[in-house]
């Protein structure tokens, strides 16, 4: 039986996609997140959200929750979260390359506030610099690595996050496993240790998971 190590915790659906493939998995979390303290208006006309983490902890953890006229996504599982909650997602992209580009030609002097990590990316901030539009960042939360020692081999690793890469790596090697990310940032970090990758259709854990059953049976 082909083996997995998932570098997040899944949930039972998610495990039950790849028990049901005939695949055995391993499931840890690589990194852990811990919410920061944070202010913001209580009404934001335009709001950015680059991660499900962060709307985890504007929603969830923020008593007094703020109101958005209008948000933009990255990732279809951070759109599909703040869909639940009642929001109006304008724009959904995979990239912040994308949104980047979708904003600086929709809107002009307007105001949006990056909710976000503090070890985001540069695309959006670095992208709206120069524009006519002004960009206001709130840190929520911040990323810690949890490297542990792994000392089986699997034939597939998975990863959400470039730092889940860069947790797994500090104590392991990939080797000859095939490696499935849910995304190119992600990809990038991973290439740093090999070059048997293999990218998700969209960013979501359920896509990881597909795209991982289907190149294990395929080898």
């Amino acid at each position: 039986m082909r083996s997995v190590l998932s570098t997040r915790r899944l949930t039972a659906p998610q495990k039950e996609l790849l028990l049901n493939s005939g695949l055995s998995f391993v499931d840890y979390d690589a990194i852990k997140i811990t919410a920061l303290d944070f202010q913001v208006p209580k009404e934001i006309k335009n709001a950015i959200f680059s991660s499900s983490n962060a709307v985890d902890i504007v929603f969830k953890n923020n008593p007094e929750r703020v109101s958005l006229t209008r948000v933009f996504a990255v990732g279809e599982k951070t759109s599909q979260k703040l869909k639940k909650l009642g929001q109006n997602v304008i724009k959904t992209v995979n990239y912040s390359s994308e949104l980047v580009d979708f904003l600086n030609f929709s809107y002009k002097n307007e105001q949006f506030h990056f909710f976000c990590g503090t070890s985001r990316r540069d695309e959006i901030p670095d992208g709206l610099k120069n524009s006519k539009n002004e960009l206001f960042e709130v840190k929520t939360y911040k990323t810690e690595l949890k490297p542990v020692k792994i000392d089986r081999k699997y034939d597939g690793i998975m990863f959400f996050s470039p730092s889940g890469v860069s947790s797994f790596t500090a104590l392991n090697t990939i080797g000859e496993s095939a490696v499935i990310c849910i995304g190119d940032t992600t990809a990038s970090e991973a290439k740093k240790h090999t070059q048997n990758i293999y990218i998700a259709n969209s960013t979501t854990v359920e896509s990881v998971i597909a795209k991982t059953v289907k190149i294990l049976h395929s080898k």
